[in-house]
């Protein structure tokens, strides 16, 4: 019933020392441990007491004079802060405005303005002045570089700037909104060369593509977790200008999969499963709302690794062929977006959660088509009916249940990250829980259902139909059955 704080000491060592601690105060300590596959949970609480200020004051006198001069200059340094804060010099802008007006000026300085700097690892904890006391916030919020006056300072902030001379480009891997994507080392000084992409900014550009363009790296540069794209820097004091990222040797993960249809085992995909969510989880921590969480934006690294990537601040998609005209104008991925978004364009991470789900999908049936050849449309009226995405193939049923899950209706009842990820651990750790499948039959009937305008001339012959579900495989087997036809098909019965 206290009000709390808590510290995170980072350590390479297997032991460590907890300095400055309060006499006669409990504390509680938790452990984790962090890989490059991510974090792990954290352990079981371990409560210790120290020792009252009467007895450490006895066992060594010698420390009077040392907190006495202590004290004194925690005054000192105490009253210099009041009056800086009072006098109202804006230390971080630079804006030279008295406190009070740089708020107005400013609003998402607010809470860096003489408190503090907003650049630094998100893990470590931010002090900040409230009601007289230090607190000490859990993690560092997302600020929106929109709210920058110059969001060439936004830029400035969150970006390391790199001379063009350390960066080599080798070949071009792609094509951005905004110009050419490439691959290339980066050699800054003192350091190991780096594999690197490199987006370029293509010749000829307005302003507000500029903008936009290092908008990506402005709110890339916020993040720092195993399972987000890291931000290496920007080079935006010479052409062209460049934003840098660490190389994902496998690309985009809905590409990765189809390549390699049925080569993972089950754990393998839920390893994959749990390191996007890891990074969801951080991103809504962070208070960051992705809106466009697919496969073709989950990059994947030799090590199998995804990491979350595609920041633009452009959220209207306009060259995006999986987006589609809403009644409010701009452009969604409708087969990837939650019901409530689509409708009154309420993106909130509970939408992020339903475009996880689809996710999970596009996983488990190695980089499947969500809804098949369904128009938009037809998705929109499907979905709002009540219509889910049948199992994949050999879908284990915990994952399946999970996916229903992020696809509720009602955005309140879907899991949190944070129980995703709790939840997918238990699912590694005891395998055999992934054996269990999908009932077979109950699959094939929400095939046949999905596909209920079999007779219409959709597909031209039986053969054409299975291979639209993956299951051409099976083509022999309905040819010695006597399913010859799409007639035949449609009349197809559990009995």
């Amino acid at each position: 019933d206290q009000e709390t704080s808590y510290t995170i000491i980072k350590s390479k060592e297997t032991t460590i020392t907890a300095e400055g601690l309060k006499p006669a105060s409990v504390y509680v300590f938790q452990i984790r441990a962090r890989t490059a596959a991510g974090y792990g949970v954290f352990s079981r609480r371990f409560e210790f007491e120290t020792i009252p200020v009467s007895v450490a004051a006895s066992s060594d006198q010698s420390q009077i004079p040392i907190i006495a001069v202590s004290v004194t200059v925690g005054v000192i340094l105490l009253a210099v802060v009041i009056g800086f804060l009072l006098s109202g010099s804006c230390c971080e802008c630079g804006c030279g405005r008295a406190s009070s007006l740089c708020a107005v000026a400013h609003p998402s300085l607010i809470w860096r303005c003489g408190y503090s700097k907003a650049k630094q690892d998100p893990e470590e904890e931010k002090m900040h002045f409230h009601n007289g006391h230090i607190k000490l916030p859990g993690v560092r919020t997302y600020i929106d570089p929109h709210t920058y006056e110059d969001p060439n300072q936004a830029v400035h902030e969150f970006a390391k700037e790199i001379e063009a001379s350390c960066i080599t480009i080798e070949r071009v891997i792609g094509a951005g909104e905004f110009g050419e994507v490439c691959s290339g080392r980066l050699k800054l000084p003192g350091k190991r060369e780096l594999p690197v992409a490199i987006k370029t900014l293509k010749v000829g550009y307005t302003e507000k593509q500029r903008r936009d363009f290092l908008g990506e790296a402005s709110i890339m540069g916020q993040f720092d977790h195993p399972n987000i794209i890291h931000l290496e820097g920007v080079v935006t004091k010479s052409k062209p200008v460049m934003i840098v990222t660490e190389y994902m040797e496998n690309g985009s993960l809905d590409t990765f999969l189809k390549k390699n249809d049925g080569q993972f085992t089950v754990i393998q995909l839920v390893g994959m499963l749990r390191g996007i969510a890891a990074g969801m989880k951080y991103l809504s921590d962070m208070g960051y709302v992705h809106r466009d969480l697919a496969a073709r934006n989950i990059l994947v690294n030799s090590n199998l690794v995804c990491k979350v990537s595609d920041f633009g601040l452009s959220r209207v998609l306009e060259d995006d062929p999986e987006a589609a005209y809403t009644t409010r104008g701009g452009k969604i991925p409708i087969r990837w977006t939650a019901p409530e978004a689509i409708a009154f364009r309420k993106f909130t991470s509970a939408s992020d959660v339903w475009s996880y789900g689809i996710v999970m999908w596009e996983v488990v049936s190695y980089g499947e088509r969500p809804y098949w050849e369904m128009t938009n449309q037809d998705v929109i009226k499907a979905v709002e009916e009540g219509y889910r995405l049948p199992s994949p193939m050999d879908c284990p049923a915990a994952l399946y249940q999970l996916m229903l899950d992020c696809w509720q209706k009602d955005r309140n009842s879907r899991p949190k990250f944070d129980e995703i990820v709790n939840m997918l651990d238990k699912l590694i750790r005891n395998p055999s829980s992934l054996k269990t499948l999908v009932n077979a039959s109950s699959r094939v009937s929400n095939l046949l259902a999905e596909h209920g305008s079999l007779g219409s001339g959709a597909y031209r012959s039986v053969g054409e139909w299975l291979e639209a579900i993956k299951m051409g495989r099976y083509t022999e087997i309905f040819m010695e059955n006597g399913y010859s036809s799409m007639d035949a098909v449609a009349q197809v019965t559990l009995e």
